[in-house]
């Protein structure tokens, strides 16, 4: 049995594309740039605001983000108003994370997202306290696939990297539980498909998150 699970927050533990694509959109309508599909940001999600807002620029006819810095300003300032819309957890998450729970296992995040965000959008759709830690980018944490936070989390909980279980849904996710040496689950609700994280050498591949309290239940060979 595993004794810390780290979850990635974005297209793993909540649907949050159209908090992101709102954001976005506002800011490429004051450029003057062509709005972004919401399901474009399956794509320009994963590696922290600022890729986001590189990607944004590029899918709208900015090759050369030239107009990034004012991109990047704006996007931050408007995400910190709409960070919650429409963000909901995905089906059977809740339920999940009251197993592990309850199988004394601990569960904690770590997300690209700036830490304070971080907090806010988990604690908003959790409550406080329920995560029993939650670890979003910052001066001494860079963003994932470093595993520096992966390790930081493990290090806190006193857990060796063979008693973790890393989940996430992008090859991003998958190179960072790699790096931190622990186990991996890419999961399939979320912004990237099954072909990413196979090439990306997942560990296990989970279709619905009832299957990851079973990875958490394995015993060790």
């Amino acid at each position: 049995m595993k004794k810390l699970c780290i979850f990635d927050l974005d297209g793993t533990l909540a649907s949050t594309l159209e908090s992101m694509a709102v954001a976005a959109n506002r800011v490429l309508r004051e450029m003057n740039l062509p709005e972004q599909p919401t399901e474009s940001f399956k794509y320009f999600a994963g590696d922290g605001a600022k890729e986001l807002c590189r990607r944004c620029l590029r899918a709208a006819g900015d090759a050369e983000c030239s107009q990034y810095e004012e991109m990047y300003r704006k996007y931050r300032e408007y995400f910190s108003e709409t960070c919650m819309y429409k963000v909901v957890p995905y089906e059977g998450i809740p339920e999940l994370l009251e197993k592990l729970k309850a199988a004394g296992i601990k569960i904690s995040v770590l997300s690209n997202k700036p830490h304070a965000q971080a907090v806010d959008v988990v604690e908003t759709l959790f409550g406080k306290g329920y995560f029993d830690a939650i670890q979003g980018q910052t001066d001494s944490v860079p963003r994932k696939p470093s595993p520096i936070g992966a390790n930081r989390l493990a290090e806190h909980f006193r857990a060796e990297k063979k008693d973790c279980l890393y989940i996430g849904d992008t090859a991003t996710d998958m190179e960072t539980g790699k790096a931190a040496e622990m186990e991996t689950v890419g999961v399939l609700w979320g912004f990237r498909d099954r072909k990413e994280l196979e090439e990306s050498k997942a560990c296990h591949i989970a279709e619905k998150p009832e299957e990851i309290f079973l990875f958490a239940m394995e015993k060790e060979d």
